[in-house]
């Protein structure tokens, strides 16, 4: 009793104890842990973990000696609760992550005594206990074991060829933690022996002594060896040799290439070793279906009850290893749609249900790869090597539905489980490709949801699947169905288990939305069905009692019944209708348009937005209801349209709400006065002379006074009119004239002909202001109107090019607007002159007038695709480099992240354009990188099946280049400079975009040799691969942990490095800001499983955690990630 009462105190936060107490309470477990009654003695080790943390570190040394020396003990009793006791004690040992180094002192005191009691102890039950206790203590710590990994080497190979199997297997296990955490030259040493304990194939051995020694090796030596021992008839051997064989592939990946035609054929004939058992034919099987339920369940009992039957642990072992090869070669996914998915399916029938799990779970694997990846689906004519997989599953899908027939009946649950999860993948991967096996479908469904005898997650399972299906097939294929269909569903919603109910109401829902549609034709009569639908979700409204789940579903759910059925529902319509009103009088809901002005709030964009839209949505459902809130919704918009950070979304709410206002008959808010609210802002700047608005901010408000006299279009001309007085008059402020342009962009399309004859002279006139913010806003107007009306306004643009040659800028960027604003028809009797007189600009000194040329170019082009892009090719091969580098820039604005008519002709040509990575002039090249990263990250199906020939050249730009390195003098100082550095940046940014769209198409490790270089370059981009890298800790966690020790050294520099003594304030900043993002990745790479074995990291962590200032600045990184988790993609193109 009085040792129970310790334990609860001692697992209170709040006890301390002082040092001489400390010693009693140590001094009494310690001889509890010898008393003869065995409770005692359980309770007294239980009190040990608790007492590890709140005594000082000699006295947890003295518990782990006494431990130590009690597990040399003649009592058997007395040493298992040593090991107990020891066990128990490290568990609780704060890992060396806390920063304590109580569990390195503690783990290194003990080390010695449990080598000792491993090597020389004569007891096999000693030498058992402390080999496990030596496994979880490397598992925990092994890199901080460092100085003891070579003794503890040496005691455990010999315990390889203990004559006992458990100790064997228990060496194995411990010399696998410690070859996680070992230096290179120990492993070597370990691979070494291992190999050399292992016989030829002819070699007489026994099968025992390989089983133990194959987990280990050096692949190239190992892999032959391994596939011989596979043929040997011993079933433990075999699944051995598969097991090592699955983690090789997945460690390993370019290093098993050769050997994967062996390796998958020796999965294939495994995965069906099973000599002792007949699987009969399918006629066979039709028959026993009828037989008595009872005799197949005795029979079934029988065929599972051999415990001698290895051949399933074989079975299970090639499933697993034919899923990791899968995972671990996408770029074999056509061999494997033809060799492996029959293989697969053909297992379905597999009579173990672990091992039909992992068939299923290996062709899951295969249906994940096969998956389309983002961007693919676009205009593309020609078949691509995706289209091909998918092509090859489409014909697979009716033998994966004939072989899960049975299946979605079995008896075992978790075999239903097993086929609703892989049905559920083919269904994302295909969909619509279940529709004509939907008879088989829904009679597993029912059959799964009528399953009471089994737990309620097949229901549930049935019940996500079913949702899961009316969202990918057509309605029409569930209409015949849906008498068999609907009463479980209906009888899950009465369900008593809410999760349950929940599942069936969102199921309900979607049977609805598919079956019923608002938008389509309705070729099934709802009159059957509506009553028992409406009747189960009234009375799941009805309640009062139910869960906030089931609640929340059952008010959407009888939302769409009044929605798409409200006609059909009778005497069921006013009573739903009642429900609804009642929970809208609810409280929480009442309040809702009172809090909606504080949402619209800068510091949260997204809730802005949604808050937004619902109140446009309000405003022209129910005007009247925005009377009190009008006034401070306003006020709050208008100061969300001052931030210069302002989405476009927000600001395409913020229109529609506008429209809204004025939209309402009568107007919520009268046309004049929101026109006043909007332009205060710039008035106020201009006679108060406060601070100067955003540039973004003068965007915004005049797309909101557009959007309102799109609204308003009779007020439209005369809005116009005082835009263009407001820009003539001399008196109005540089802001009030940019405003007025700005607007008139876009109100001049549709104010007529009356005032586009006035605009023409001021804008004009405007270009020669002195402002450089009025000349942006009037070329940009002159653009945006004239594409209103080209007859008029292009011929004189065009002229105004020819007669100003000081104003080619502003006339480019008013020729881009219009190119980009106007029909592609009714550009195509200008495209000639637009074009000759583009390239005579190509040449131009200035870089950033020959930028706005290849814009014009490229929007020029998608006008006559057909006639035009095929001009490129002349172009580059005969231009000179700037009309080179001007037209791959063009190339880049063709490219856009949505479908467009021009992608299949772009992709014929996109090869011809990235030949210019070979171009000898360095402009050119970093023209082709941006345009080629600007593909990557857009359309990654353009140049996908190109990367094998791209890849050399880009990875080649990665590479500093000594020949482009010159020193320039200023004064008496000398500069560096490097003009292959913006070459590299565009590079780098490439393999980053890669990271994000192809990385199935990538060889990682090459992939790593180049960002391992960029760790060690030029500040911007050491910012990248810190970025990078960060992201492929994530994304492919495996290769990056083979290099870690590699990684760690620059990573550790750049935290370490010191800024020189009177340095400017901007080094340090930038040096602030470069080890932040170096401990960015360092986070990352600590997330990634087992790293901590590596004594390099463990090393660095040490580091990290005894520095102040790195340690601060890992835990606010830290802080950070867990604050803003999703901080991985970056916006490059």
């Amino acid at each position: 009793m009085a040792t129970s009462d310790l334990m609860s105190e001692l697992q209170k936060d709040s006890i301390q104890l002082d040092e001489d107490s400390e010693r009693k309470v140590v001094k009494m477990l310690l001889r509890l842990l010898e008393d003869k009654n065995g409770e005692v003695q359980n309770l007294a080790v239980k009190c040990l973990g608790p007492l590890v943390g709140k005594v000082k570190e000699y006295q947890v040394e003295t518990i782990v000696d006494a431990l130590c020396a009690n597990m040399r003990s003649d009592k058997e009793q007395l040493r298992d609760i040593a090991g107990i006791g020891l066990k128990t004690v490290l568990s609780e040992l704060p890992t060396a992550a806390t920063g304590s180094s109580l569990a390195s002192n503690v783990c290194r005191k003990i080390t010695g005594q449990l080598t000792s009691a491993i090597a020389q102890q004569e007891d096999v039950a000693v030498q058992l206990e402390a080999l496990d206790i030596l496994s979880d203590m490397l598992s925990r710590l092994g890199a901080p074991l460092g100085a003891f990994h070579a003794s503890l080497l040496h005691c455990l190979l010999p315990q390889l060829s203990s004559p006992r199997l458990a100790v064997r297997k228990r060496a194995v296990g411990a010399l696998g933690h410690l070859a996680a955490a070992c230096s290179t030259d120990l492993f070597v040493e370990l691979a070494d022996h291992l190999l050399d304990q292992l016989p030829g194939p002819r070699a007489p051995a026994s099968p025992t002594a390989i089983r133990t020694l194959i987990q280990w090796a050096h692949l190239d030596r190992l892999v032959p060896l391994v596939e011989e021992f596979c043929n040997l008839d011993d079933d433990e051997l075999r699944e051995s040799c598969l097991q090592a064989f699955e983690a090789f592939l997945r460690k390993c990946p370019k290093e098993m290439g050769p050997h994967v035609p062996n390796v998958t054929s020796l999965c294939l004939q495994y995965v069906k070793h099973d000599p002792n058992y007949n699987y009969d034919s399918d006629e066979d099987e039709e028959q026993m279906e009828t037989e008595d339920s009872e005799f197949s369940e005795q029979e079934s009992e029988e065929e599972y009850s051999d415990d001698d039957d290895m051949s399933w642990k074989v079975r299970r072992a090639a499933a697993k290893c034919l899923a990791a090869l899968i995972d671990s070669r996408p770029d074999l996914l056509p061999d494997f749609h033809c060799a492996l998915a029959p293989a697969l399916i053909q297992r379905f029938k597999e009579r173990e249900e672990n091992v039909k799990a992992d068939v299923f779970g290996a062709y899951i694997v295969l249906l994940r790869q096969t998956r389309p990846p983002k961007g693919w689906l676009e205009v593309m004519e020609e078949p691509t090597q995706t289209s091909s997989n998918l092509q090859m599953l489409r014909g697979q899908v009716p033998l994966v539905m004939k072989a899960l027939q049975r299946q979605l009946k079995d008896r075992s649950a978790r075999a239903r489980q097993g086929c609703f999860s892989l049905l559920t993948e083919l269904a994302g991967v295909l969909p619509g490709s279940l529709a004509e096996h939907m008879p088989v479908l829904v009679a597993g469904i029912v059959f799964s949801l009528a399953d009471r005898s089994s737990s309620s997650t097949i229901r549930m399972d049935a019940l996500a699947f079913l949702q899961g299906l009316l969202g990918t097939e057509p309605a029409e294929a569930f209409q015949p169905h849906l008498p068999t269909l609907l009463p479980p569903v209906m009888a899950c919603v009465a369900d008593p288990f809410y999760k349950i109910a929940a599942e069936a109401l969102l199921v309900l829902q979607e049977l609805v939305r598919a079956l019923w549609p608002l938008d389509g034709p309705r070729k099934l009569d709802p009159e059957p069905y509506v009553g028992e639908m409406s009747a189960a979700t009234l009375a799941r409204l009805r309640a009062t009692d139910l869960d906030q789940e089931v609640k929340e579903r059952a008010i959407s759910c009888m939302g769409h019944l009044v929605g798409h059925l409200g006609d059909r529902l009778g005497g069921d319509l006013e009573p739903s209708l009642s429900l609804l009103l009642d929970r809208l009088r609810t409280s929480a809901v009442r309040a809702v348009l009172a809090e909606l002005p504080a949402l619209v709030s800068e510091s949260d964009m997204h809730v802005a937005q949604l808050a937004v839209d619902f109140l446009a949505t309000v405003t022209r459902a129910q005007p009247a209801s925005m009377a009190e809130v009008s006034g401070p919704v306003l006020a709050e918009l208008l100061r969300l349209l001052r931030s210069p950070l302002l989405p476009a979304g927000v600001l395409a709410a913020t229109e529609g709400f506008l429209q809204a206002l004025v939209g309402t008959r009568p107007p919520c808010v009268d046309y004049a006065k929101l026109i006043g609210l909007l332009t205060a802002p710039v008035y106020e700047q201009a006679t108060e002379g406060g601070p100067g608005l955003h540039k973004q901010v003068f965007h915004s408000l005049a797309r909101c006074v557009a959007a309102l006299a799109a609204a308003c279009p009779q007020e439209a001309a005369g809005t116009a009119n005082r835009l263009v007085g407001e820009a003539r008059s001399p008196s109005s402020s540089p802001g009030v004239k940019v405003l007025a342009f700005l607007s008139l962009a876009e109100v001049g399309q549709v104010a007529g002909p009356g005032p586009q004859r006035e605009l023409k002279a001021v804008l004009l006139e405007a270009l020669g202001s002195p402002s450089e913010d009025v000349r942006a806003a009037a070329s940009y107007a002159l653009g945006r109107v004239g594409a209103g009306n080209l007859p008029d306004f292009l011929p004189f643009l065009l002229g105004q090019m020819e007669a100003e040659p000081r104003r080619q800028y502003l006339l480019l960027h008013s020729l881009r607007e219009a190119l980009g604003a106007a029909q592609p028809d009714s550009l195509k009797p200008y495209a000639e002159d637009i074009w000759a007189l583009l390239f005579q600009r190509c040449e131009g000194a200035e870089e950033g007038t020959r930028g706005v040329v290849a814009e014009c170019i490229g929007k020029l082009v998608l006008v006559n695709p057909p006639f035009l892009l095929p001009r490129f090719r002349k172009q580059l091969a005969a231009g000179r480099p700037h009309t080179r580098c001007t037209v791959i820039t063009a190339v880049k604005y063709l490219i856009s992240d949505q479908p467009h008519p021009i992608d299949p002709l772009l992709k014929t040509f996109i090869g011809e354009f990235m030949e210019s990575l070979q171009d000898p002039d360095l402009n050119v090249r970093r023209a082709t990188l941006a345009f080629f990263n600007s593909a990557v990250h857009n359309k990654p199906s353009l140049v996908r099946d190109l990367l094998d020939d791209i890849l050399p050249f880009l990875y080649q730009e990665t590479k500093i280049r000594r020949d482009l390195i010159r020193e320039v003098e200023m004064g008496p100082f000398k500069h560096t400079v490097d003009d292959g550095l913006d070459v590299r940046k565009a590079a780098f940014a490439c393999m980053y975009s890669l990271l994000e769209s192809c990385l199935g198409q990538l060889d990682v490790c090459e992939f790593l040799n180049h960002v391992e270089d960029g760790l060690k370059d030029h500040y911007d981009i050491r910012m990248l691969t810190f970025i990078m890298l960060a992201r492929l800790a994530t994304l492919c966690p495996v290769p990056v942990l083979q290099r870690v020790d590699r990684l760690i050294e620059p990573l550790r520099a750049t935290c370490t490095a010191k800024v020189k003594a009177g340095s400017v304030k901007q080094e340090f900043e930038k040096q602030d800001e470069l080890k932040r993002s170096a401990m960015r990745a360092v986070a990352a790479l600590l997330t990634i499983p087992e790293v901590g074995k590596s004594p390099i990291m463990a090393d660095f962590s040490s580091q990290i955690r005894s520095n102040p200032e790195l340690a601060a600045l890992f835990e606010s990184i830290q802080k950070d990630s867990v604050s803003a988790p999703s901080t991985d993609s970056m916006e490059l193109s």
